[in-house]
């Protein structure tokens, strides 16, 4: 991945946002030659089986050796090992072990080829085995057979009833469901509770509200706004946030499925029109153009600039510069128009870090069984509390009351309910596209793009995906 640093977070978002151009040959290149010639169909053959009842209900044989492997990335593998010994309750006779790696693809594409997978694989990282790569492959088990089993909790609830809105959309190709993506990711604005309270400033709920205060901010001395400017994604969340806010989802949608001038809305001008303000107006931090995600983020944390658009991996990537006292809160991006098509508090949420089983596992039941262990209230509380993030698990974090940040990120969830902004054309469907879009993004703001040539940009690189033949295309109704 040529333009992405060491990652640091262990989200699959969190990824994508650092590298998503060169990550995206999904559908091409050695890996699929090489999964291709074990991927075999859809069974997994000599996978172990033993009775099936109402707590074991995928069969697992109870003394089958379980195979976890875990992205070690800024989640870490403690949660994994706190879920493995939960499993071995159930299991007692079974060796579950867990092994953690930063090269995902480097020691188990090998495996994949050979037909000797691991039971369960948290496939994330920069060194993550492109997903599309594998469902193409036919190498992964279809998880409907775990959405449909009753949860570990209450076997009258299904697992699938136990999960937030949307989090499975991520994970689904063709209308089936292969990656269970496991953290819960919101984005929006921070800001230090702490520092406001001290200045007596309150948090914008609209745009207007915002060039209000931006020059209460930079008159003390802040910058009103920082990003990543060396990775202009950063800077795209609130872009298209905004897009989807004023426009609705429908919009989103419509650029996603590549129709025809999708860009040349008015929700896009509008988006764009705000960006420029704030550019043309000062109120970003100087040498932000130039500035990495952790370079941006420390400088929010140093009081430099008041607001930062970032998803929740927020605390638990700077946990360890992050300044005694400070109250990092999130919040939803204000209001653009008055007019907006969503309403206040709606967000950008989405499932990351894809857990996968493959379908040549040796212990095919207990991957999907430990899956479902993952999913109990008991392990998400303890990912809640061991990470400072969200899992995908209704109300994981509703009993953590230690971290300010994962308390506000927990709230506005609650409070966007089912308000919830999706895009993928620009995340990690189309390679091409993206680059062009990052890079007017870039453009736009140091400066030297105005809205109307963003626009004619962006479009011209959907229109050419659009046009060739040669490259797959994905499609969405919701």
């Amino acid at each position: 991945m040529p333009f992405s640093p060491k990652p640091s977070g262990a989200e699959i978002s969190r990824r994508q946002l650092l590298s998503r151009a060169a990550a995206l040959a999904v559908l091409a290149g050695p890996t699929a030659g090489l999964l291709s010639a074990c991927a075999g169909g859809g069974s997994g053959g000599s996978s172990a089986s033993g009775t099936k009842s109402a707590t074991n209900p995928f069969g697992v044989a109870t003394d089958a050796p379980l195979d976890v492997v875990i992205f070690d990335g800024g989640f870490g593998d403690a949660y994994a090992k706190y879920d493995v010994n939960l499993y071995k309750k159930a299991f007692p006779s079974a060796n579950a072990a867990v092994k953690s790696t930063q090269k995902i693809s480097d020691q188990l594409q090998p495996r994949f080829a050979n037909g000797t997978p691991p039971d369960v694989i948290d496939d994330s990282g920069d060194n993550q085995i492109k997903p599309g790569t594998l469902v193409t492959s036919n190498a992964l088990t279809d998880l409907q057979p775990l959405l449909d089993a009753p949860s570990y909790d209450d076997p009258n609830v299904k697992v699938r009833d136990t999960l937030l809105p949307g989090v499975l959309d991520v994970g689904t190709y063709n209308g089936k469901v292969y990656l269970l993506n496991y953290s819960y990711t919101a984005y929006g604005l921070w800001y230090n509770k702490k520092l406001f309270d001290s200045k007596g400033w309150t948090p914008p709920k609209t745009w207007n509200d915002f060039k209000t205060l931006a020059p209460q901010i930079k008159a003390a001395g802040i910058a009103p706004w920082v990003h990543a400017g060396k990775y202009p994604y950063y800077m795209g969340v609130p872009i298209m946030d905004w897009i989807g806010k004023a426009g609705g989802n429908q919009v989103l949608i419509d650029i996603d499925n590549l129709k025809p001038n999708a860009w040349r809305v008015d929700a896009v001008k509008a988006s764009l029109n705000a960006v420029v303000d704030m550019v043309h107006n000062g109120w970003v931090l100087p040498g932000a153009e130039g500035m990495s995600h952790i370079e941006s983020q420390q400088a929010f944390l140093d009081g430099k600039a008041a607001f930062i658009p970032v998803g929740t991996w927020f605390e638990n990537e700077m946990r360890k510069t992050i300044p005694a006292g400070t109250e990092l809160t999130l919040v939803a991006m204000p209001d653009l128009t008055d007019k907006d098509a969503q309403p206040y508090g709606t967000l950008r949420a989405e499932a990351g870090e894809p857990f996968i089983v493959p379908v040549k596992a040796k212990n095919q039941a207990g991957g999907l069984e430990f899956l479902r262990v993952m999913l109990s209230k008991d392990a998400a509380k303890n990912f809640a509390q061991a990470t400072s993030s969200l899992s995908i698990v209704k109300g994981s974090a509703d009993s953590v009351t230690t971290s300010t940040a994962l308390t506000s990120a927990n709230k506005a969830v609650q409070a966007a309910g089912e308000n919830l902004l999706h895009y993928r054309s620009v995340t990690d469907w189309y390679p091409t596209l993206i680059n062009e879009w990052e890079a007017a993004t870039g453009e736009l703001m140091a400066g030297r793009f105005t809205a109307d040539q963003w626009i004619d940009k962006v479009q011209a690189a959907a229109d050419k995906v659009a046009g060739d033949s040669s490259i797959q295309k994905y499609h969405r109704d919701k």
